[in-house]
C-alpha cells in the first residue's frame, strides 16, 4: 500500500483542483482520496508530494515507436516533395531496415521518453516488414521492462506482398492469443492496418474476421492525405468509412488516425459507430497534409503524436494553437477533454476506470512541480496547461501503482540503454542506405 501525501490533485474530466489531499493506492488501484490528509493506513509507504500537483496519467493515443531511432537521421533519402514520396523514401525504407534488436531499442527509447514526459500509456502502431513474427512481443518486452502501459498492433498492408500480408495477420492473431494468460497486464492489443489505400477488400475481409474473433478494434490511418479518399472512390466507388463499415471494422473500439480528408458522411458514420478519431497536429504539419477542420464535429476525439515523440503536453499546445491559427472555434477546455479522451480508449480495451483520481480507478498518475503564478482552479486549469504547465514540470510518473520515474530519475538504470540505442541507430541508418527503393 502506498500513500501520496499532501498532493494537489488536478482532474481533467471534469476540470478540478483539490488542495492538500492524500491519495492511497493498493495493488495498482486507488483505494481512496482523503482531502486534508488522513491518519489511516499507518503501514502504507509514504511519499511526500508537498508542492507537487498530481493528475491522471497522460495517454498518447497513436504513436510509432519503430521511428524512435530516426531522430536526426543521416541516410540516403531521396527528396520528399509530397506525402507519397515521404512514405516511400523515408518511412517505408526505415521500417524495412528494422531488425529485432533495433526494434527493441526503439521500443525502450520510446517508452523512456514517454515516461519522462508524464505519459503512462501509449497506443502504438508497429511496422517492421523484415521482422514481423515476434515483433509485438519484442515491443511488449520494452513496455514491460520500463513499466509503460500500452496497446500494440502490427500494421497489416498489401505493400509488402502476399507473404508480408499473411505474416502480418498471423503476427496480430498470435500476439492477441498470448494476452491474458497470466491475468491482466500492462499491454493489450488492437488489430492494425496501415492505411486503406494500401489494403484490398480481400485484406479487409481477413482483418474483419480477426476483429470479430478477438473482440478488439481496428487501428488504422484514415484520410491522412487527400489521396486516400481519392483512391477509395476511384477503385471502390465508396467513402473511406463506407469501405470500413462494409467489413464491420467501424466499431466502438476502432482507433481512426488523422481523419483530415473526410466527407461529411464519413464523419457521421464515425460518430454513429462511437469510434475514436486521433488528431496528430505536429505530424500533420510536418507532412503538409492539411488541417483537420472537422475537429468540432467528432464525437470522440483524442490526441496522438504519430511518431513525433510522446510529449502530450506539447501536443496539446500545438493542437490548440494550430486550431486557433486556422480560425477554429474551440478553446483550451475542449482540447483538455481531447487530452483526457485517450483514457476512454484504455477503458474499452483494459476495462476498469482510467483517467480519474478516485476510489476504484487505475493508479496511473503523473506529478508536476508547477508553481502557478496566478490562481489555479478547475475553471482555468485548461488555460494553465495551454500557457504554462509543460512536460519540463514532470517529476514523477506512476503506472499501475508503481513509480517508473521518481524525482526526475528513472527507477532503473538507463545509461546503457541510451548508449546501445545510439549504436543501433547508426547500424539502422546504414541498412537504410543499402536498401533499394
Amino acid at each position: 500500500m502506498i500513500k501520496l501525501k499532501n498532493a494537489r490533485i488536478i482532474g481533467f474530466d471534469p476540470p478540478s483542483v483539490i488542495e492538500n489531499a492524500d491519495i492511497v493506492i493498493d495493488g495498482g488501484i486507488i483505494e481512496g482520496v482523503y482531502e486534508g490528509g488522513t491518519y489511516r493506513f499507518p503501514d502504507a509507504e509514504v511519499f511526500d508530494m508537498t508542492g507537487r500537483s498530481v493528475s491522471p496519467g497522460l495517454v498518447c493515443s497513436h504513436n510509432h515507436f519503430y521511428s524512435a531511432l530516426s531522430r536526426g537521421i543521416i541516410a540516403d533519402i531521396k527528396p520528399c516533395n509530397d506525402f507519397s514520396s515521404t512514405l516511400r523514401y523515408l518511412w517505408w525504407k526505415l521500417d524495412r531496415a528494422l531488425d529485432e534488436k533495433s526494434l527493441y531499442y526503439s521500443g525502450l527509447i520510446g517508452s523512456l521518453e514517454a515516461l519522462r514526459s508524464g505519459v503512462t500509456s501509449v497506443i502504438d502502431h508497429n511496422a517492421s516488414p523484415s521482422y514481423i513474427g515476434g515483433s509485438l512481443s519484442t515491443l511488449r518486452k520494452a513496455f514491460e521492462t520500463t513499466g509503460l502501459r500500452g496497446i500494440l498492433c502490427y500494421e497489416v498492408t498489401d505493400r509488402n506482398g502476399q507473404d508480408g500480408l499473411h505474416r502480418g495477420i498471423a503476427e496480430s492473431a498470435d500476439f492477441i492469443a498470448t494476452l491474458g494468460k497470466d491475468g491482466p497486464g500492462l499491454v493489450e492489443a488492437a488489430v492494425g492496418g496501415h492505411a486503406l489505400f494500401t489494403m484490398s477488400d480481400h485484406t479487409l475481409a481477413h482483418l474483419s474476421e480477426l476483429v470479430s474473433e478477438s473482440g478488439r478494434g481496428f487501428h488504422v490511418h484514415v484520410g491522412e492525405d487527400a489521396y486516400d479518399g481519392s483512391f477509395s472512390h476511384h477503385l471502390f466507388a465508396r467513402d473511406l468509412t463506407e469501405r470500413m463499415a462494409d467489413f464491420s471494422l467501424l466499431t466502438d473500439k476502432a482507433i481512426l488516425v488523422h481523419c483530415v480528408h473526410l466527407t461529411a458522411a464519413d464523419v457521421d458514420r464515425i460518430n454513429d459507430a462511437d469510434a475514436f478519431v486521433v488528431h496528430n497536429p505536429r505530424s500533420n504539419m510536418n507532412n503538409s497534409v492539411g488541417y483537420n477542420r472537422n475537429l468540432p464535429r467528432f464525437r470522440n476525439l483524442a490526441l496522438g503524436t504519430d511518431g513525433i515523440g510522446s510529449d502530450m503536453l506539447e501536443e496539446f499546445k500545438f493542437a490548440y494553437f494550430k486550431h486557433r491559427d486556422s480560425g477554429g472555434p474551440l478553446f483550451p477546455g475542449e482540447f483538455l477533454s481531447f487530452l483526457q479522451a485517450g483514457n476512454r480508449i484504455l477503458e474499452r480495451y483494459f476495462g476498469g476506470t482510467f483517467g480519474r483520481i478516485e476510489a476504484g480507478a487505475k493508479a496511473d498518475l503523473t506529478a508536476y512541480d508547477y508553481r502557478n503564478p496566478t490562481p489555479l482552479t478547475g475553471n482555468n486549469l485548461a488555460g494553465h496547461l495551454a500557457f504554462g504547465l509543460s512536460s519540463s514540470s514532470v517529476t514523477d510518473t506512476m503506472v499501475n501503482g508503481r513509480f517508473a520515474y521518481r524525482n526526475r530519475e528513472f527507477t532503473f538504470p538507463v545509461d546503457e540503454i541510451y548508449s546501445v540505442a545510439a549504436e543501433e541507430a547508426g547500424r539502422l541508418w546504414k541498412r537504410m542506405d543499402d536498401l533499394e527503393v
